[in-house]
């Protein structure tokens, strides 16, 4: 079916099913222009939260559609390819996480967004790249900190805050492939670009960059900066984003072959079926819902973070 006539058909099912489209920043770039919203996870968990459709179509990975049911359990989540992942979440499973606990009794557990909704179960707080140093900073400093499932942001947040914190040992494959040498390489071709990184990216690159940021702080900055070239170390379906906002200035991809092929899995004909179909639905099962949810919204809430079970 031609593109055009699979918009049309989108645009008439989502209209008849209430539904509302959500697609991560990393997703196709025909995905992200026929999403009512487009953000990183913090942008689209807070949509998903507020949003009165009925109907949420998720266009980006497992555990992204799970955190939406957990904040809108009434709703019907769809995630268009239920085969798109995540490996970082795949590097942290719940049981791992409860040893890792019960050797630093007393210890608050902090889970990246990136984690399944078991981890986020038997974790106390829930946080993404955007407020991962706020959400630290509510916890006690008599407190000792666990963070999964990432090392590399987990880094950047110890740098930041200054708290230091046990560190599980995951991490995202495609920021992983960014270096300090392509730094230094792209700095040779545009001296004057301002270099942005995600800080899943490891702690050289992090350090060699002029800013570290999420997506979503990536595309404010931007809007903000009075420079006109920028080079941009994540994954480069970022860049439709960033250009499609700042029609006047250059993005440049630190490297194009970074993809997340996970992310990449959604297409056009995936969201017509899944709409025409209400499948696949993402459903968390009640007892891990129940627990999972309390530690997502307690990124919304105020006050000391502690573990839940002191609640």
């Amino acid at each position: 079916m031609h593109e055009k006539s699979l918009r049309e058909s989108i645009a008439s099912l989502k209209r008849e099913r209430g539904a509302v489209i959500m697609a991560h920043n990393y997703q196709r770039t025909e995905v992200q222009d026929i999403a009512d919203f487009a953000g990183d996870s913090l942008e689209l968990a807070r949509e998903a939260r507020q949003n009165d459709a009925g109907v949420v179509v998720f266009c980006g990975v497992h555990f992204m559609a799970e955190t939406a049911s957990l904040l809108a359990p009434e709703k019907v989540v769809l995630l268009p390819d239920e085969n798109a992942g995540c490996p970082m979440a795949d590097m942290a499973d719940a049981s791992a996480v409860l040893e890792m606990k019960n050797e630093h009794p007393g210890a608050v557990v902090i889970c990246y967004v990136n984690s399944t909704a078991a981890v986020k179960a038997v974790s106390d707080a829930c946080c993404t790249s955007s407020n991962a140093v706020d959400i630290v900073g509510r916890v006690p400093r008599d407190r000792e900190i666990i963070f999964v499932p990432d090392r590399y942001l987990g880094a950047q947040v110890m740098k930041v805050s200054r708290r230091e914190m046990h560190l599980w040992p995951g991490y995202c494959p495609v920021h992983n492939r960014f270096s300090a040498e392509l730094i230094s390489s792209g700095k040779d071709l545009h001296p004057e670009a301002v270099v942005m990184v995600h800080p899943e990216c490891v702690e050289e690159v992090c350090d060699a960059a002029d800013q570290v940021l999420s997506t979503g702080g990536m595309c404010s900055f931007a809007a903000g900066s009075n420079a006109t070239e920028f080079i941009v170390g994540t994954e480069p379906g970022l860049l439709h984003r960033l250009r499609k906002e700042n029609p006047s200035r250059k993005f440049i991809p630190m490297l194009e072959e970074a993809v997340c092929s996970d992310m990449k899995l959604c297409t056009l004909e995936k969201i017509r079926d899944a709409l025409d179909r209400l499948s696949p639905r993402i459903v968390v099962d009640e007892s891990t819902a129940k627990r999972a949810a309390v530690s997502v919204m307690r990124m919304f809430e105020d006050g000391p973070i502690t573990p839940v079970e002191e609640l």
